[in-house]
């Protein structure tokens, strides 16, 4: 499938409409565009949504083969009455000689005569086409039939020997379809589009149109296939009126299309996907989308005054701190490329940043995203190498950041709190490269410099995501750096908070009751809530049980893993042969990769660590506590066990990297 529009509307324009301004795309560009026309509507029988998506040519189909000669043909079978011995079988048998001959024109390691292939080639359709007769079938039908019967079974984005290259693809919503796509067609970013599809019901309002737009560009930018180049602004989930019954109705849509195509993987494989789940193409939660608008709004005003300025976003794990940072970074993008020729949606939520003002301030900015925890940070890049406007390039480790030539205008920090202060590194390149970056920009190999002061010394302005919670090693910043810096953005007026738990279904009361059962010293009285509904929470006392039922969720809704803490030594790391978790019986290996485990090959039979697992989302997650995490009976709290903690940099995966970039 090449580059496509997909177009959705409530009542469908003339097609002789559409035809017309595709016939002068056609003609512009000499090449002619496809068009599947989606014709929908009411059953009184259901209130289900059915829309279909079928095909309807744009032009009166140009035949292969003529009228006239296929009467030409039929008059020289019976002046000759080959009907008499010529028998599909025969027909069959002389297809396949003048087949033969017809290679041999090719198999003297010389030119063939182009007449002698042109002779033989018409020996072959004249057979062809004279066994289509007496079978009665017509060459154009069943050619076309067939050609569109192998384009669904082998996808050209499938197709051995095809570009691996994503195709570009935008989705829209529109009342009048033949004006929406001119529109589109004269815009010097859409004019390569070469083919056109539009999902239509007549019970479509504005509301299911703008709903199923943003659905249709989640999936599609989830999929891996598609550089979707829609603007991340306009994405909506919000209700209205039997939305339910309209969004049951979706997923039928989508497998249309799949059918045609325009996707190459299920709803759940999207769905569990890190393309899907870190992509820029989200709804935000309320409390992201108001952090969103007032940080794009003191931007500007910032670059507008040449202010230097920095702000923090701080939430707990799952509050869609990773999710902010790109889409931020997607819409920051798109805000300083737009062009003045592209047709704006007033009713998006950020639509009034769209100006030739804003666009001048963003233009030339040079932004990028720090992720200090490797695997994550892989998982990023292929989210930007797949988005338009944003690039691989852009995600980087704190030692890049630190050791770049240019200054960037903004830098954005996910997992502030995973960069290092100045502490032994997993490696002596990066000790060299550490003390080498301080001395570049502080004078001095400073030991109170940490790599946050890397970040602000770099850029002018900053965007800090974080929680003083989750730090991880005793190399990570102290706590104390982290209130500072909070304390600084709430000065500013510059500090937001994000709230809304995405990732665990219990929601912020499960994740707040959590950390008060592993608090040592909690200084507050345990919340009261301590029932979470239907939410699938277990404890085991056997690891094998566990371990089985993850390998059960993982086949029945994917995307299950194990992770322990580091109460274990990485004994495979020199023998292969080795079991690094030994529990009742039950062996089990630490993570084989850093960088993107979570979908890695070996990943189910395997054990992760917190470096392969923060800033993730899992469908369930077989936790394994080891003799780290102890109680004290006398003092009736936990405590920690530092004898049996083994996240040290001569025994543990966590330092080491496969790559020479650092963390």
């Amino acid at each position: 499938m090449a580059s496509t529009i997909v177009l959705i509307a409530s009542t469908f324009s003339p097609s002789f409409e559409i035809s017309s301004i595709l016939s002068r795309k056609a003609t512009d560009t000499g090449a002619l565009p496809s068009i599947q026309l989606g014709f929908g509507g009411s059953n009184v029988n259901s209130n289900r949504l059915h829309p279909s998506i079928l095909p309807c040519p744009t032009f009166p189909p140009v035949p292969m083969v003529s009228k006239e000669t296929q009467e030409i043909l039929a008059a020289f079978v019976v002046e000759r009455d080959w009907d008499k011995f010529h028998t599909p079988e025969n027909l069959a048998k002389s297809i396949a000689i003048e087949a033969g001959e017809l290679l041999e024109c090719f198999q003297w390691g010389t030119e063939p005569d182009l007449q002698d292939v042109r002779d033989e080639l018409a020996d072959v359709l004249t057979y062809c086409l004279h066994l289509a007769r007496r079978i009665g079938a017509d060459p154009d039908k069943i050619v076309l039939e067939k050609l569109e019967k192998t384009r669904k079974k082998y996808p050209v984005e499938k197709a051995k020997g095809s570009s691996k290259k994503p195709r570009d693809i935008y989705v829209g919503e529109s009342l009048n379809v033949a004006v929406r796509l001119r529109q589109h067609l004269n815009t010097p970013a859409k004019q390569h589009l070469k083919h056109f599809r539009a999902i239509t019901d007549e019970r479509f309002n504005k509301s299911v149109c703008l709903d199923l737009e943003s659905y249709l560009i989640k999936m599609l930018a989830g999929d891996g296939a598609n550089r979707v180049l829609n603007r991340n602004n306009g994405i909506t989930d919000t209700k209205y009126y039997q939305c339910e019954m309209y969004r049951d109705g979706f997923p039928y849509i989508f497998e249309q299309l799949r059918a045609d195509g325009l996707f190459t993987q299920t709803i759940p494989e999207i769905e569990n996907s890190d393309l899907f789940k870190l992509s820029p193409f989200k709804a935000l939660t309320e409390d992201q989308a108001n952090s969103v608008d007032e940080i794009v709004k003191g931007l500007l005003a910032d670059l507008q005054n040449g202010e230097k300025s920095m702000i923090v976003i701080q939430g707990d794990p799952g509050t869609g701190k990773t999710v902010a940072a790109i889409y931020l970074m997607k819409l920051l993008r798109d805000i300083g490329s737009f062009t003045s020729l592209e047709d704006l949606d007033s009713d998006s939520r950020f639509s009034e940043f769209f100006t030739l003002h804003n666009r001048a301030l963003l233009r030339n900015c040079r932004i990028g995203l720090v992720v200090p925890q490797q695997s994550l940070r892989a998982s990023v890049e292929k989210v930007f190498k797949n988005t338009p406007g944003l690039h691989s390039s852009m995600v980087l480790t704190p030692f890049e950041a630190g050791e770049a030539e240019e200054q960037f205008d903004l830098l954005l920090v996910d997992e502030t709190h995973r960069l290092n202060q100045r502490a032994n590194q997993p490696s002596a390149n990066q000790n060299t490269r550490f003390a080498a970056i301080n001395r570049k920009l502080f004078g001095d190999d400073n030991f109170t410099k940490t790599q946050l002061d890397w970040i602000r010394e770099k850029s002018k302005h900053q965007i800090f995501l974080l929680d003083t919670e989750q730090s991880v090693r005793p190399a990570d910043l102290p706590s104390e750096v982290l209130s500072a810096v909070i304390a600084e953005a709430r000065a500013s007026q510059r500090h937001f908070q994000l709230k809304t738990q995405m990732r665990v279904k219990a929601g912020a009361d499960f994740v707040a009751y959590v950390r008060w059962i592993l608090n040592p010293s909690p200084t507050r009285a345990p919340p009261q809530i301590k029932e979470f509904g239907d939410y699938d929470f277990r404890i085991f006392d056997d690891v094998a049980l566990m371990r089985d039922e993850i390998f059960h969720r993982d086949a029945e809704v994917g995307l299950s893993r194990m992770a322990a803490g580091f109460a274990f030594k990485w004994k495979s790391k020199k023998d292969k042969d080795a079991f690094d978790i030994e529990i009742g019986g039950t062996q089990m290996r630490w993570n084989s990769t850093m960088s993107d485990w979570i979908s890695s090959k070996n990943a189910l039979q395997e054990v992760g660590s917190i470096h392969t697992v923060q800033g993730y989302d899992l469908n369930y997650l077989g936790v394994i506590i080891g003799p780290d995490l102890r109680f004290d009976q006398a003092k009736q709290r936990l405590f920690i066990d530092r004898k049996s903690y083994f996240d040290k940099k001569e025994s543990l995966p966590t330092m080491i990297f496969s790559d020479s970039r650092g963390p």
